[in-house]
């Protein structure tokens, strides 16, 4: 039986200032004022954000008419313009039959057959981090995280490590991101493109590094494999390989700008995404001794001493419930806004065209009607057969509808073979205390996580 259609009665949220709005307060904590607006107000809150007239959704069906209808019923909401500098006009930026073509043309590089063959790279680059660790040593492990995932993602990405180029462009990029998060949060947020803020010059200098090293990958691997050493690696067929060699249905190939910015958008989409759910994973993990057991037997049982590979994930089941659970608790993308267009409905009531519509990973998944005890790490939430049931996109790390990410079955797949490769190695002793975090981009430890690293033995 469907369920039934829960209607859609908009209230108004707090006040705000002239002008600003409630960006104050968005800005200081947009979790927090999130979570005020659900818990304080309902399902649907009028609000504002600067000069943008907003509606906040928290109800899963609403938000799954949301995110159903985005690509006819909704445009793009442009949150920055150092957003818009790092990621061009990506597939993520594109709409109509501009966004069509592109996803046409980048979703193949990501899909099932492209994930097996990249998750040999996956394995090996855990491999390599943890014969690097030892017994008794300690780690920062959104440190360790961060270097493992770029690597992932430089190899996946454009074939090899690129050496000392690997750190230039992972130091570019932390900067872009850096700069981008903090837009996201002030008034830069509004101000008018001509203008360069300090900001916005490091932004600048750090795209600078990252365009003159793509465009060269780009423009070697044009030319053949063999004019820069850098063609294909192993053996081939990585991202921008794909990209460079797909065609839309009139025979078209992505222009060299486009790649650039489909590559660029996937780095900075994948990378930082992976380190940041392993780290808060560990957290949670080191928390949970039983949790952690449960792991080393799954572990033990159907890996049996070996590496894992891309045929394990569906019979590795608790591994990805660690991961699912991890996602729900901190989920790295926490919120995604559109703009209403002229016709826009939900739960039958239309939606002023211009206004700006929002939801909330965070604020859903901690949500006590759908997740009772919210904030407790429970992957047996997951167990297929959980008394409680979870409503549909009441859990949605990776959005959902036509746009939602291209690159989730590819992240999924990562971070359980990550993990599952570094837990056969090492528990991870995550020091005792609480860990805040921070929002930027993504929702991160807002200070260093450190970790003992303890030898494990098969049982």
């Amino acid at each position: 039986m469907p369920a039934q259609t829960v209607p859609l009665r908009p209230v108004p949220g707090p006040r705000g200032l002239p002008w600003a709005g409630n960006l104050p307060a968005f800005g200081k904590d947009p979790l927090a004022f999130m979570t005020r607006l659900r818990d304080e107000y309902g399902d649907a809150v009028t609000w504002s954000l600067g000069p943008w007239r907003s509606l906040f959704l928290s109800h899963p069906q609403h938000i799954a008419e949301f995110l159903a209808s985005r690509e006819h019923s909704y445009g793009l909401l442009e949150v920055g313009w150092s957003f818009q500098r790092i990621t061009g006009k990506s597939v993520m930026r594109s709409t109509g039959a501009d966004w069509r073509r592109k996803r046409g043309l980048v979703q193949p590089a990501v899909r099932p057959r492209q994930v097996r063959h990249h998750a040999r790279t996956m394995v090996d680059s855990a491999l390599a981090a943890a014969d690097r660790w030892q017994e008794g040593g300690h780690v920062d492990v959104h440190r360790e995280m961060v270097v493992l995932g770029q690597r992932v993602v430089i190899r996946t990405l454009f074939g090899n490590d690129l050496g000392d180029r690997a750190r230039a462009l992972g130091a570019a990029m932390a900067v872009a991101e850096r700069e981008m998060a903090r837009e996201l949060r002030g008034v830069g947020l509004f101000l008018p493109d001509r203008v360069r803020t300090p900001s916005r010059r490091r932004l600048l200098r750090a795209l600078a590094v990252i365009d003159a090293e793509v465009h060269r990958l780009i423009s070697a691997r044009q030319n053949g494999p063999a004019a820069d050493g850098d063609g294909g690696g192993e053996g081939g067929g990585d991202l921008l390989d794909r990209l460079l060699e797909a065609r839309d249905e009139e025979g078209r190939p992505l222009t060299a700008q486009e790649v650039r910015d489909e590559a660029v958008t996937l780095w900075a989409a994948g990378h930082e995404t992976t380190s940041t759910a392993l780290t808060w994973i560990w957290y949670l993990l080191s928390r949970s001794p039983q949790a952690r057991a449960r792991l080393d037997d799954e572990l033990d049982r159907v890996l049996d001493g070996r590496p894992p590979t891309v045929d394990d994930y569906d019979r590795l089941t608790w591994t990805r419930q660690i991961v699912k659970e991890g996602l729900r608790i901190y989920p790295p993308s926490w919120v995604i806004p559109a703009v209403a267009r002229e016709g826009a409905v939900l739960g039958g009531t239309a939606v002023p065209a211009g206004t700006a519509v929002w939801c909330s990973q965070w604020t859903v998944h901690r949500d006590p009607r759908w997740f009772p005890a919210p904030t407790a790490f429970r992957p047996e939430r997951w167990d297929a057969d959980a008394p409680d049931v979870v409503p549909d996109h009441a859990w949605f790390p990776f959005g959902g509808g036509p746009r939602g990410c291209i690159g989730t079955r590819f992240a999924q797949v990562e971070v359980a073979l990550l993990l599952a490769t570094l837990a056969q190695r090492f528990h991870l002793d995550v020091t005792p205390g609480e860990v805040p975090h921070r929002v930027g981009i993504l929702i991160q430890p807002a200070v260093p996580v450190i970790a003992t690293l303890r030898a494990r033995r098969r049982r």
